[in-house]
């Protein structure tokens, strides 16, 4: 099924461009993660959307679309998300410490994602080098367990989505919709998300707000959810669309500096994280806060 009548709203340009409504946004998207059109329209999607940028309606519509196609992971009890999109560039992803450190607190803990950059340590690779393998297709996740289930088993179409990139060479929708999901059959899973750019701090909070999602955000490490271990940043929860601070943003000069490995190769970074759940080093004080934080929002 064709979408130029979707391309002919959103491709005019900056200033141009019509926004969609959220059920428009969500049969658009419908149709791309079914593969219902052609790589030319799916091209022109991708562009035509980097350029105008996603509303918080767009962005909901976008939402609904993703979570009716999933294969959802189910689980009992609470349940925290974490997804990890960016990996390790300068410095070590830590996300898979984060994991640990929240199932520590007896929360049975999701992450999702797969490599959309090349030449990054991926979550996926810390965790094969703590002894956690990826899922091959969903299932449930008990209390105290970190799994970590890949794109495309939770919806082969946005895995197809984030790899347009590839080709094209430009962020899509998709790379933000997937900070966004909640992969698993529980309404009130909390998910950890992120972000890069002040306004993307603005545009994931004024969609959360819209979709009365349960959500902590912060600005994260490289594009991972996780709290820089240098330095605390801002935490806000997100319940029923109501937004509660639940972390100040640390200030002035930092002095002293976390004991982080200097390398970031996948098994570099599992022998610092097994060594700070085994004790042997001290959790960072942003990644402490960051996990009592979580455990606020889910009491929210």
């Amino acid at each position: 099924m064709s979408i130029s009548h979707y391309i002919k709203d959103i491709g005019r340009g900056r200033d141009g461009a019509r926004a969609l409504t959220r059920l428009q946004a969500a049969d658009l998207m419908g149709l791309v993660l079914d593969g219902q059109v052609s790589d030319l329209e799916l091209g022109a999607f991708c562009i035509a959307m980097r350029i105008k940028g996603e509303t918080p309606e767009e962005m909901a519509g976008f939402l609904d679309a993703a979570h009716q196609r999933l294969q959802p992971i189910s689980a009992l009890g609470p349940v925290v998300v974490l997804p990890s999109y960016n990996g390790a560039r300068k410095l070590p992803v830590l996300t898979p410490l984060l994991a640990h450190l929240l199932a520590r607190e007896g929360l049975a803990v999701v992450l999702h994602g797969t490599a959309t950059e090349s030449g990054r340590i991926t979550s996926q690779e810390v965790l094969h080098a703590m002894g956690v393998e990826a899922l091959t297709q969903s299932r449930a996740v008990k209390a105290s367990e970190v799994v970590f289930a890949p794109t495309e088993v939770l919806c082969a179409g946005l895995k197809r989505l984030l790899d347009v990139r590839r080709v094209v060479g430009l962020r899509n929708p998709a790379h933000s919709l997937v900070k966004l999901i909640n992969p698993t059959s529980a309404a009130d899973a909390l998910l950890v998300s992120s972000y890069t750019h002040p306004e993307y701090a603005l545009s994931m909070a004024a969609t959360f707000e819209l979709t009365g999602a349960r959500a902590l955000l912060l600005r994260g490490t490289e594009g991972e959810v996780v709290a820089d271990a240098r330095r605390t940043p801002q935490m806000d929860a997100f319940v029923h669309g109501t937004r509660t601070r639940l972390v100040e943003a640390q200030t002035g000069s930092l002095i002293q500096l976390p004991e982080l490995p200097t390398d970031i190769d996948a098994a570099s970074t599992a022998r610092y994280a097994q060594a700070v759940l085994q004790g042997e080093l001290p959790v960072p004080a942003p990644l402490a806060k960051q996990v009592q934080a979580v455990l606020q929002a889910l009491a929210l």
